[in-house]
Protein backbone atom coordinates (compact mmCIF):
# COMPACT_ATOMS: atom_id res chain seq x y z
CA UNK A 1 0.00 0.00 0.00
CA UNK A 2 1.33 3.62 -1.41
CA UNK A 3 1.62 6.06 1.35
CA UNK A 4 1.38 10.07 0.48
CA UNK A 5 3.53 12.31 1.49
CA UNK A 6 2.46 15.16 3.64
CA UNK A 7 -1.12 13.98 3.75
CA UNK A 8 -3.19 11.95 6.42
CA UNK A 9 -5.30 9.46 5.63
CA UNK A 10 -8.30 7.85 6.17
CA UNK A 11 -10.83 5.40 4.80
CA UNK A 12 -12.76 8.44 3.68
CA UNK A 13 -9.91 9.94 2.53
CA UNK A 14 -7.37 12.55 3.00
CA UNK A 15 -7.60 15.22 5.60
CA UNK A 16 -7.20 19.25 3.15
CA UNK A 17 -4.88 20.79 5.78
CA UNK A 18 -6.43 24.21 4.37
CA UNK A 19 -4.09 26.70 2.59
CA UNK A 20 -4.65 30.70 2.27
CA UNK A 21 -7.15 29.68 -0.58
CA UNK A 22 -8.94 27.55 1.99
CA UNK A 23 -9.12 30.52 4.70
CA UNK A 24 -9.95 33.41 1.59
CA UNK A 25 -13.10 31.22 0.74
CA UNK A 26 -14.43 31.07 4.08
CA UNK A 27 -14.12 34.48 5.10
CA UNK A 28 -15.60 35.51 1.47
CA UNK A 29 -18.48 33.55 2.62
CA UNK A 30 -18.52 34.82 6.11
CA UNK A 31 -18.34 38.49 5.14
CA UNK A 32 -21.14 38.15 2.13
CA UNK A 33 -23.41 36.55 5.37
CA UNK A 34 -22.16 39.34 7.35
CA UNK A 35 -23.19 41.80 4.20
CA UNK A 36 -26.65 40.21 3.70
CA UNK A 37 -27.71 40.41 7.79
CA UNK A 38 -26.92 44.04 6.71
CA UNK A 39 -28.70 44.98 4.62
CA UNK A 40 -31.84 43.20 6.14
CA UNK A 41 -31.42 45.21 9.33
CA UNK A 42 -30.87 48.14 6.73
CA UNK A 43 -34.48 47.13 4.91
CA UNK A 44 -35.79 47.28 8.23
CA UNK A 45 -34.64 50.81 9.79
CA UNK A 46 -35.69 52.16 6.42
CA UNK A 47 -38.77 50.77 6.38
CA UNK A 48 -39.48 52.16 10.03
CA UNK A 49 -40.07 55.63 8.15
CA UNK A 50 -43.86 54.25 7.22
CA UNK A 51 -44.55 54.29 10.71
CA UNK A 52 -43.79 57.97 11.42
CA UNK A 53 -40.69 60.09 11.74
CA UNK A 54 -40.22 59.52 15.67
CA UNK A 55 -40.59 55.42 15.20
CA UNK A 56 -37.80 56.00 12.40
CA UNK A 57 -36.04 58.30 14.36
CA UNK A 58 -36.14 56.15 17.73
CA UNK A 59 -34.83 52.85 15.64
CA UNK A 60 -31.97 54.82 14.18
CA UNK A 61 -30.55 56.92 17.41
CA UNK A 62 -29.27 53.30 18.27
CA UNK A 63 -26.34 54.23 15.67
CA UNK A 64 -25.06 56.65 17.97
CA UNK A 65 -24.24 54.14 20.22
CA UNK A 66 -20.04 54.05 20.45
CA UNK A 67 -20.58 50.03 20.15
CA UNK A 68 -22.38 49.87 17.25
CA UNK A 69 -19.93 52.83 15.57
CA UNK A 70 -17.65 50.45 15.99
CA UNK A 71 -19.49 47.40 14.88
CA UNK A 72 -20.22 49.81 11.58
CA UNK A 73 -16.09 49.71 11.27
CA UNK A 74 -16.39 45.87 11.09
CA UNK A 75 -18.88 46.41 8.35
CA UNK A 76 -17.00 48.54 6.38
CA UNK A 77 -13.96 46.21 6.41
CA UNK A 78 -16.34 43.43 5.50
CA UNK A 79 -17.09 45.55 2.21
CA UNK A 80 -13.49 46.08 1.41
CA UNK A 81 -12.74 42.51 1.87
CA UNK A 82 -15.30 41.37 0.22
CA UNK A 83 -14.93 43.98 -2.74
CA UNK A 84 -11.36 43.10 -3.40
CA UNK A 85 -11.67 39.63 -2.55
CA UNK A 86 -14.23 39.09 -5.40
CA UNK A 87 -11.70 40.76 -7.79
CA UNK A 88 -8.98 38.14 -6.80
CA UNK A 89 -11.57 35.73 -7.40
CA UNK A 90 -12.16 37.17 -10.86
CA UNK A 91 -8.80 37.70 -11.89
CA UNK A 92 -8.13 33.67 -10.81
CA UNK A 93 -11.49 32.75 -12.86
CA UNK A 94 -10.38 34.45 -15.86
CA UNK A 95 -7.31 33.89 -15.99
CA UNK A 96 -6.34 30.14 -14.69
CA UNK A 97 -2.87 30.65 -14.62
CA UNK A 98 -3.41 32.87 -11.85
CA UNK A 99 -3.96 30.17 -9.96
CA UNK A 100 -0.46 29.48 -9.10
CA UNK A 101 -0.04 32.99 -8.32
CA UNK A 102 -2.89 32.46 -5.14
CA UNK A 103 -1.31 33.20 -1.99
CA UNK A 104 0.37 36.00 -3.34
CA UNK A 105 -2.39 37.47 -4.81
CA UNK A 106 -4.52 37.22 -1.56
CA UNK A 107 -1.59 38.61 0.34
CA UNK A 108 -2.20 41.85 -2.12
CA UNK A 109 -5.43 41.66 -1.44
CA UNK A 110 -5.07 41.44 2.76
CA UNK A 111 -2.44 44.38 2.06
CA UNK A 112 -5.11 46.89 0.73
CA UNK A 113 -7.62 46.02 2.92
CA UNK A 114 -5.28 46.81 5.69
CA UNK A 115 -4.21 49.88 3.97
CA UNK A 116 -7.60 50.88 2.86
CA UNK A 117 -8.75 49.77 6.51
CA UNK A 118 -5.95 52.01 8.57
CA UNK A 119 -7.48 55.61 7.99
CA UNK A 120 -10.85 54.53 7.84
CA UNK A 121 -10.62 52.77 11.26
CA UNK A 122 -8.99 56.08 12.78
CA UNK A 123 -11.70 58.76 11.77
CA UNK A 124 -14.66 55.58 13.35
CA UNK A 125 -12.58 55.00 16.09
CA UNK A 126 -11.52 58.62 17.21
CA UNK A 127 -15.96 59.17 16.24
CA UNK A 128 -16.56 56.52 18.55
CA UNK A 129 -14.46 57.79 21.31
CA UNK A 130 -16.08 60.69 21.13
CA UNK A 131 -19.18 59.45 21.81
CA UNK A 132 -18.37 58.50 24.77
CA UNK A 133 -17.67 61.67 26.09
Amino acid sequence: MATRLGKKGSDLGTMYRGRTGQWAWIAHRITGVGLIFFLFAHIVDTAMIGWGPEAYDRVTSVYHNPVVRLVELGLVGFVIFHAFNGLRIITIDFWPKAARYERPLFLGTMTIVVLMLAPIAYIMTKQAIELFD
